[in-house]
């Protein structure tokens, strides 16, 4: 999305989809500070725990003898959707507390 972009909308999305596939990202500072050489580390420990949430989810949804992948769809999407409901949730207290716009 941010090969020749020339519009704020396909900026803020590609930010923002970015921040939510990785979502060390924020923790390592992106968006307002550090240097490349941490965003490496941030990509390694986002891979990281998208793959604990798999196992986690896997482990859940194999509780039951006859587990399908709907059930595990349905558990990983519950523990996505609450690191996305945080990302956003920084996002928007960052901007909220530094007073600054992020995107």
């Amino acid at each position: 999305m941010l090969r020749h972009n020339d519009s704020t909308l396909r900026g803020v999305l590609a930010f923002l989809l970015a921040v939510l596939a990785a979502p060390v990202l924020l923790v390592a500072g992106v968006p307002l500070s550090g240097g490349p050489g941490e965003h490496p580390w941030a990509l390694l420990a986002s891979v990281a725990m998208w793959l604990l949430l798999g196992a986690i989810a896997a482990r859940r949804a194999t509780r039951l003898p006859a587990a399908s992948w709907r059930d595990f769809w349905r558990d990983y999407l519950w523990l996505a959707s609450g690191v996305w409901l945080g990302v956003v949730g920084a996002l928007v207290a960052a901007n909220l507390l530094l007073g600054r716009t992020l995107v």
